[in-house]
């Protein structure tokens, strides 16, 4: 035997012995951009921390949903860091499906995260989740379509311009929708949008003893507007458009307008991925004059579930992804306009932010402006400005969205998709005990 096949044969009994140690950790998350480059540059993870491997899961939004409510629900034990939002958060807690984040770091720096925001993803004073990303919703715009139309976007638009400037900036000969918005089925796709255009509309999920209010006019003057709005100015095929094909849509100069979350502000004003970055111009989600605008409050978060065996390099790795050095980190490889929004203080506060992301304000502004404890303009009973924070409400959710996803595709008229809607609420809320 030579001395290199002893080399190579203790160096091959090292790696063995150094992959029998290293731990795996199975990441759950979604397929939005800014997690796909979270995992292109978690190198730099693995290279401080070289005893730990991860595996990534990553899934469609309302697969994602499905798949980790089944596995924590169940105590599958398949992922030991989950991609969840701020509806699943405090739901989760209560039933202690998560672990208290308490081990992130003595830099990780709590009260630098945005109040609104970890607000809704804390218990008692704990942090129960860390926030990748911040969002609420605004208006996304082409600032030369609009001009075009002879038009000037206000800050703060009603719904009535909206509906204006659409129509005028549609042209169906050159492919360009005066606006798009979501369409696809979801508790969290086309009903986040939804629901909170409705608190602009001055409806509500329930009234104070949790009767289903889908009956009620306003649903009804909501559901009308978005459907003929759609109608008249939206894509094909706008009942499949979630979130990302109306992204693609936007970048590819098919949409006059755009209301949609806020962190996709830098992915529409990137000229590596949007054919009219330098075109867009950004507003407040708008509303109707009753003191409510329709944008949302949401965060997607890394959490760790409970089932876990490797509890201490999930918090590792979380306070990795969601503390103040992976923000630089970003910045160095992709520009400050790209790192994660609507979590950190510090974020807003720094000057080269400010200078590089034209939306920062405006993001700010709407995450400040939504209310979860008051969502809606008459009283609720309810948290959650675009979701009802209730377990009912994830099953309840996607059913309606169903159905008006169905009105949106000339399946079923608006007053069939609303009568039904009462009807699985009312059912929903008969079976968990809320009214008789």
């Amino acid at each position: 035997m030579t001395f290199r096949t002893l080399i190579l044969g203790a160096c091959s009994t090292l790696a063995l012995a150094w992959s029998a140690q290293a731990e795996t950790l199975t990441i759950a998350t979604v397929n939005n951009g800014d997690m796909i480059r979270m995992q292109k540059l978690a190198d730099d993870f693995t290279s401080k921390n070289p005893d730990i491997q991860l595996n990534w899961v990553t899934l469609e939004e309302n697969v994602l949903r499905e798949r980790v409510t089944t596995d924590i629900a169940t105590k599958g034990g398949q992922y030991d860091v989950m991609t969840i939002g701020t509806y699943e958060v405090p739901i989760w807690a209560k039933q202690n499906w998560l672990l208290p984040l308490d081990n992130l770091g003595a830099d990780y720096d709590v009260d630098d995260l945005l109040p609104a925001i970890r607000g809704g993803i804390s218990m008692d004073g704990k942090l129960y989740a860390a926030p990748f990303y911040g969002e609420s919703s605004m208006v996304m715009y082409r600032t030369d379509l609009m001009e075009k139309a002879g038009l000037k976007m206000p800050d703060a638009p009603t719904w009535e311009f909206i509906g204006e400037a659409a129509r005028k900036m549609t042209d169906r000969a050159a492919g360009i929708n005066g606006i798009c918005l979501r369409g696809k089925a979801g508790w969290g796709e086309n009903m986040a949008f939804l629901t909170a255009m409705s608190n602009s509309f001055g409806a509500r999920w329930f009234d104070e003893e949790w009767k289903p209010q889908f009956d009620q006019p306003e649903w009804k003057n909501t559901l009308d507007t978005y459907v003929k709005l759609m109608n008249d100015a939206g894509p094909q095929g706008a009942s499949s458009n979630g979130f990302n094909e109306n992204l693609a849509l936007f970048q590819q100069g098919k949409c006059g307008m755009w209301i949609d979350a806020t962190v996709a502000a830098s992915f529409v004003s990137n000229p590596k991925d949007s054919t009219v970055a330098d075109k867009v111009g950004y507003a407040l989600a708008p509303d109707n004059g009753l003191g409510k605008r329709g944008n949302w409050l949401w965060a997607w978060n890394l959490a760790v579930p409970a089932g876990t065996q490797k509890a201490e390099a999930a918090q590792k790795f979380i306070a990795w992804a969601t503390g103040k050095s992976y923000a630089e980190l970003v910045a160095s490889k992709e520009g400050w306009a790209n790192v994660p929004p609507g979590t950190r203080t510090s974020l807003y506060a720094n000057p080269e932010y400010q200078k590089a992301a034209p939306f920062a304000k405006m993001t700010l502004d709407s995450i400040n402006a939504a209310d979860p404890t008051k969502p809606t303009v008459k009283p609720v009973p309810y948290v959650g400005v675009q979701f009802v924070a209730i377990p009912e409400f994830q099953g309840l959710g996607t059913t309606v969205g169903q159905l008006f996803s169905a009105a949106l595709a000339g399946q079923m008229s608006v007053d069939d998709a609303l009568k039904q809607a009462q009807d699985a609420a009312t059912a929903a809320m008969k079976e968990g005990g809320y009214i008789q």
